[in-house]
């Protein structure tokens, strides 16, 4: 048998047959990522900000969010309702008032981001998860779109056999199709769904209005980083029950965490 022969029995090889064009690029997401928070670290803007402005400063950047989602949303009205002869031009004003809200976004976000990784690493020192009284590894995140993730099971029993994260810019179409190709294939059920983080480092977190929840998540993402120096995280993909182990772990934590940033800041 040659090395590039997939076996019938590699269940995942063959699954990975459809979805190997549509598979997210985790390395050179992590790549840009960690140039990102490097050039942040490097200018250390976060102490030039007062920190009784943090809070504020963070609040701020919800709000913008909020205002861009709901300007997309005005827009896609526009463009989906058949009164309108032409949503382009009706929509002018709205596109540039986006962009405008875009930018401004995309200016706070490092910093809004920075904040909040200093006071969920101060949380963490609180609470003694910490080496010569720094987080280790430092909590790092990053906001974008996160993958989607093809769920596999077994056609008569509810349960993840396997996952491979997909690209959160395949449409519906193609998403459906992939399901499909792969369900007939090998005579399984699939699902797409959307993930909330995912434990890289820095860990990638989606954009989101409700700050309550990126206080549990960023903690959540950064209690995987923390694990992986310890037997349960190295072994995080042994087993299924290791994997529920530690999921159920960086739960908790996560939650609790995440509860004490919100209450203390």
């Amino acid at each position: 048998i040659g090395p590039n022969t997939i076996l019938a029995s590699d269940e995942l090889a063959n699954i990975r047959r459809f979805t190997r064009p549509y598979e997210f690029d985790f390395v050179e997401w992590n790549a840009k990522a960690l140039a990102l928070k490097w050039g942040q670290a490097g200018l250390g803007t976060i102490h030039y900000t007062p920190t009784d402005r943090r809070p504020e400063l963070v609040l701020e950047y919800f709000e913008i969010v909020r205002q861009v989602w709901e300007q997309e949303y005005n827009i896609q009205l526009l463009f989906s309702d058949p009164a309108v002869s032409d949503p382009h031009e009706a929509s002018d004003s709205l596109r540039q008032e986006l962009n405008t809200l875009i930018k401004q976004r995309d200016a706070l976000r490092p910093l809004a981001e920075a904040v909040l990784e200093a006071q969920v690493s101060q949380v963490a020192a609180d609470l003694g998860l910490t080496l010569g009284g720094q987080p280790l590894p430092p909590v790092l995140y990053h906001t974008t779109d996160p993958p989607n993730s093809l769920i596999v099971s077994p056609r008569y029993v509810i349960r993840q056999e396997h996952s491979v994260n997909i690209s959160p810019d395949m449409t519906l179409d193609e998403i459906v199709k992939l399901e499909d190709d792969v369900a007939a294939a090998l005579d399984v059920s699939t699902l797409t769904v959307g993930i909330g983080g995912i434990g890289l480092y820095p860990t990638m977190v989606m954009e989101t209005t409700h700050i309550n929840w990126l206080a549990e998540v960023v903690a959540h993402e950064w209690m995987h980083n923390y694990l992986a120096f310890r037997p349960l995280g190295a072994s995080y993909g042994v087993t299924a029950e290791n994997r529920i182990i530690n999921e159920t772990t960086a739960s908790i934590a996560g939650s609790e965490i995440g509860q004490a940033v919100i209450a203390h800041y």
